[in-house]
């Protein structure tokens, strides 16, 4: 007799004794969940200059594990840039071992081929990050700035100097980088944002 996913779920939790949990994909941990050292990866897409940051969450102040931008020279092909930004990604995530993922959310963009490049440099992130098996959750790009800044049209400049002083880095990091944190720091104090949906499991 073939069995429902669901009642698949149900007897794999039986099994483990899990009565009634819930799958962890279904799960969105707020700021005050995630648990100190906790390390979470920020990732904002762009075929050519796609930016990354790791942060490991702490009381007062969360820290910088690494950051930077996988940069894709003009002249490669949107396949080569793919592959580049999955397979840099799969390499990071096993150097730092980040429990959850967070990626900026979908914009509005008036140039379809534009709106249709992002999607792909978000999807090979998106891939990378799920075969590690973490949670991911994305926010869109106003809200970040809200959080960060406390302006939701915040210049990324303005963006990259708050990073750094909340970061304490030694240098303003580069734009996409910047970007990357701000993602990380944004849901490690999440807790009102979840209040009005902002952030959204992937």
């Amino acid at each position: 007799m073939g069995l429902t996913p669901k009642q698949f779920r149900e007897l794999e939790n039986r099994v483990s004794g899990r009565r009634g949990s819930k799958p962890r994909e279904d799960l969105i941990l707020t700021g005050s969940e995630v648990a100190a050292g906790c390390v979470i990866l920020g990732i904002d897409p762009s075929l050519r200059g796609t930016g990354y940051g790791f942060i490991r969450t702490g009381k007062p102040n969360s820290t910088a594990i690494d950051h930077g931008t996988i940069v894709c020279p003009a002249r490669w092909q949107r396949s080569r840039c793919l592959v580049q930004i999955a397979a840099t990604l799969r390499d990071l995530i096993k150097k730092h071992h980040p429990e959850l993922c967070v990626v900026e959310g979908l914009f509005f963009a008036q140039n379809l081929k534009t709106a249709i490049t992002m999607g792909e440099a978000r999807g090979a992130g998106l891939v990378a990050a799920a075969e590690a098996g973490m949670p991911i959750y994305e926010i869109a790009p106003r809200k970040v700035k809200q959080a960060i800044v406390g302006y939701g049209a915040a210049s990324k400049n303005a963006v990259a100097k708050m990073v750094q002083r909340m970061l304490q880095l030694d240098e303003v990091p580069a734009s996409d980088a910047a970007d990357a944190l701000a993602l990380a720091l944004t849901y490690a104090g999440s807790g009102n944002l979840l209040v009005g949906g902002a952030v959204k499991p992937i």
